[in-house]
């Protein structure tokens, strides 16, 4: 996996959740891994906060996305534009994972990442001021088809179907903890079943430790989806 994204972790290591109180970022700690386009190292006052990829450095598509009313006229593909946001030490909007299809640089500070249909991606929401963190969000997303029902999220358009939603900075450590388990298995965040993320939404609204996912369910549930060879 490549290191791409707006993120609080290290590259290929934990998502910060061996600190004792959270307040906000470490400003040495570098972007989320998981994407599987390629960062570009381009010298470039404007991509400040963020990595350009060959879209964005090309300048061939910097604009807003399209609303889908305008989407569905024209005939593009139906896409969830996800706004992520990167002030250090004041406001942060990022992906923990997730494999958008497109990404844009609006500018030094705001990219929209876009995802097609069914894909499943982890976005989280952190804010400070003076007297320390006043926003620890995280939402499991899968992004929706044309016409599905989906339920709307702050910075998300159109909105998904929301698998975990959870507030408050120790129970986004709990998820943290809970994704990171599962990367140590070797399996792709994206691919996990989206039961278990609601399993895990529904463990910690109740007070209760989520049971851990394995290797043997993932299989079954790559089987039952006819995802496996």
């Amino acid at each position: 996996m490549s290191a791409f994204g707006l993120s609080l972790t290290r590259e290929h290591g934990l998502s910060l959740t061996a600190e004792s109180a959270y307040r906000k970022p470490k400003s040495d700690l570098s972007h989320c891994s998981g994407y599987e386009i390629q960062p570009l190292n381009y010298a470039n006052i404007e991509s400040f906060g963020f990595f350009l990829t060959p879209e964005a450095a090309a300048g061939s598509d910097l604009l807003p996305p399209t609303p889908p009313a305008l989407a569905v006229a024209s005939g593009k593909p139906f896409l969830t534009h996800v706004d992520l946001f990167w002030q250090e030490g004041v406001r942060q909007h990022w992906l923990r994972f997730g494999r958008p299809v497109r990404d844009r640089i609006i500018d030094r500070r705001r990219r929209v990442a876009s995802f097609a249909p069914g894909a499943i991606f982890a976005f989280i929401r952190w804010a400070s001021n003076d007297y320390g963190t006043v926003v620890s969000k995280i939402d499991i997303v899968r992004a929706v088809s044309r016409g599905e029902p989906y339920s709307t999220l702050p910075h998300v358009d159109p909105g998904g179907d929301i698998l975990l939603h959870v507030n408050g900075w120790p129970k986004v450590q709990q998820v943290l903890l809970a994704i990171d388990a599962i990367e140590a298995l070797g399996i792709a965040l994206d691919d996990v079943a989206p039961d278990h993320w609601r399993h895990i939404h529904n463990r910690i609204s109740a007070g209760l430790p989520p049971r851990s996912y394995s290797l043997a369910r993932h299989k079954s549930w790559l089987l039952r989806e006819g995802l496996t060879p």
